[in-house]
């Protein structure tokens, strides 16, 4: 397998596999595939149509799109003339995509749904480097224009084009050194950068991930998060060259009915998803009989023991053995049939995840390698694997790169994943390193002597009280994340004399309190006010605060009636959230908060 090229190594893996389904997508409700010869022939033709195009080598080309099989033909083909993927989220606003073309330079974008398109639409007209635009969906309306065309009219031209040996003469002087991705960081504070990130770095994942899990051609992935993110993209590249089937999410609300329907045994997912997915599982389990609790919770203390035994390759009794076969029957088997039954493992990344959620899912026999990366990273950096881990940390520095915690806490780090640099940016670049050539990753940590990585916070988001006490607001947000009833949590307090939040309620749930208790109301507005749904918020939130020191108690929260949102700047693309804007656009409920009259 090529180790120089992306495109290379797809298109070896294409004479591997042939005639197997590469891809599925759902169209009218049905899963359809394209097979791994019809993908490397797409992937061809959209070279070869680059190429048509004059597009030089290392220049921009955009994709703006949800999760489908053409965001990965496009990807590759756009490789196979050297050229850069330029990435931008499906959800980004018209505003957003142009600050990236402009910035990017970017003559040529390939566009997912009618959203995108119109979005676009919005400034290709006086924008002065766009000139084509290729859209994915053919059921998008588009205008009459020899510069906007359906994807599958592309591939036409790319199939008639004359330029096979140029095509093949731009390919084979590919180096490692090729910028292969820009990708923009959604950034919880200032502008978008654009992180370059070589065909060397992408390759660094294979190397680092190789030895650590075990993936063949068997597998299915179920392409979750956004292709736009690093960490999404590396790892569908990564299980590509090894044969894996990749299923496409294109909706992320339909994930659970989509759990069901593709099983699979792989899947990369943020801490939310499987936050989402606790919280559900202990709702139901409130309303339960005494009997089933204990007969939960039993199935769960059997589950944690046989595995345990089983990963450190300790003997498992006989009595051991009947247990959690009763226990899978009886309860461990439905929580693993949430997340259709096949699943052998999941990653986790983003964010952090408690070990209280990852070990609910290992007594189902589900792993949660939870890993540390960024995307200017590539993204890993750490990660648990299936014969070394630690729940509560994203596990041990993997192959490829050195960590070493610099005198302030930050982690710093340096190795084959980390990036060319900021795109145009050199002086942003020339920050984000030091002298002696470690990336800055702004994430304050520690490491343990088995070596296992600790992350403490982002540096920027440390809050420190009036009283001078440092808090990590992401570690009480994670806590909070595990309710039923809480969608979204910020934490306020910096300067401040106690700790506040503004909470999002889950609606689905918050509408069942509100039915199962009689509560009527005309609007969520009026809801979120209603003095028995405060006093039920407040109950819940001091519960789940026990286990926090007193300084990081939550004192006072404010429940609002819509969630945090990404066109206000609220939160990034990945649901990072950007607390400085979010302090700004509730100015006046956060002070409220802290006035001494406040109810």
């Amino acid at each position: 397998m090529s180790r120089v090229h992306l495109t290379e190594m797809i298109l070896n893996r294409v004479l591997t596999y042939k005639t197997r389904p590469a891809l599925f997508y759902k169209k009218s409700g049905q899963w359809e595939s394209i097979s791994w010869d019809d993908m490397g022939n797409q992937i061809k033709c959209v070279s070869r149509a680059l190429l048509q195009l004059g597009l030089g080598e290392q220049e921009r080309v955009g994709i703006y799109s949800q999760n489908k099989p053409q965001w990965t033909i496009a990807d590759y083909g756009i490789m196979g003339v050297r050229g850069i993927t330029t990435t931008i989220y499906a959800t980004n606003s018209a505003s957003d995509a142009e600050y990236i073309v402009n910035d990017a330079e970017m003559g040529i974008i390939f566009v997912g749904g009618q959203e995108q398109y119109d979005n676009v639409m919005r400034f290709f007209r006086s924008n002065k480097y766009l000139k084509q635009i290729v859209v994915f969906d053919n059921t998008v309306k588009i205008e009459p224009d020899e510069n906007i065309l359906y994807f599958d009219d592309f591939i036409k031209q790319g199939l008639a084009a004359a330029n096979e040996a140029a095509y093949n003469e731009r390919l084979s002087r590919a180096t490692a050194d090729d910028v292969a991705t820009i990708i923009y960081t959604s950034g919880t504070s200032g502008t978008p950068k654009g992180v370059m990130l070589t065909q060397a770095n992408l390759f660094s994942q294979f190397t680092a991930l190789d030895p650590l899990f075990n993936i063949c051609e068997n597998d299915i992935e179920l392409c979750f998060l956004p292709l736009s993110h690093s960490y999404q993209k590396a790892s569908t590249l990564w299980t590509q060259s090894h044969g894996v089937t990749v299923y496409y999410c294109e909706n992320p609300k339909e994930i659970l009915e989509q759990f069901q329907e593709v099983r699979p045994t792989f899947m990369v997912g943020v801490p939310r998803l499987y936050e989402k997915m606790y919280a559900t599982v202990y709702a139901r389990l409130e309303e339960a009989s005494w009997l089933k609790k204990k007969l939960f919770n039993w199935a769960l203390r059997i589950g944690k023991a046989y595995q345990y035994k089983t990963f450190e390759k300790r003997a498992v009794s006989g009595a051991l053995n009947l247990k959690h076969n009763l226990a899978r029957k009886l309860v461990l088997n439905k929580i693993r049939e949430i997340m259709g039954g096949r699943l052998n493992f999941f990653s986790a990344g983003g964010a952090p995840l408690s070990s209280e959620i990852e070990e609910f899912f290992f007594a189902a026999g589900i792993f949660i390698a939870q890993g540390y990366g960024l995307t200017e990273t590539s993204p890993v950096i750490s990660c648990n694997r299936l014969d070394k881990f630690k729940f509560g940390t994203p596990g041990t520095v993997v192959s490829i790169c050195q960590v070493k915690i610099a005198e302030d806490g930050e982690i710093l780090v340096k190795g084959d994943n980390v990036m060319k640099g900021y795109f145009r940016k050199p002086e942003l670049t020339a920050e984000a390193f030091t002298a002696d050539g470690w990336f800055k990753t702004g994430d304050i940590g520690n490491m343990d002597e088995e070596g296992f990585l600790y992350i403490t916070d982002r540096k920027k988001d440390i809050i420190i009280t009036a009283g001078g006490k440092n808090i990590a607001p992401q570690s009480i947000e994670s806590l909070f994340g595990k309710d039923y009833y809480i969608e979204q949590l910020a934490v306020i307090g910096d300067r401040k004399k106690y700790i506040t939040a503004l909470v999002v309620p889950a609606l689905d749930a918050l509408k069942e309190f509100a039915t199962t208790h009689q509560i009527k109301y005309f609007s969520i507005a009026e809801l979120v006010k209603n003095k028995h749904v405060l006093a039920f918020y407040e109950k819940r939130l001091h519960k789940m605060s026990e286990s926090l020191a007193h300084f990081e108690k939550i004192k006072k929260f404010t429940l609002l009636p819509e969630p945090f949102s990404q066109e206000r700047g609220e939160i990034t693309p990945t649901l990072k959230i950007k607390r400085k804007t979010l302090e700004e656009n509730y100015k006046g409920m956060i002070e409220k908060m802290y006035m001494p009259d406040y109810s």
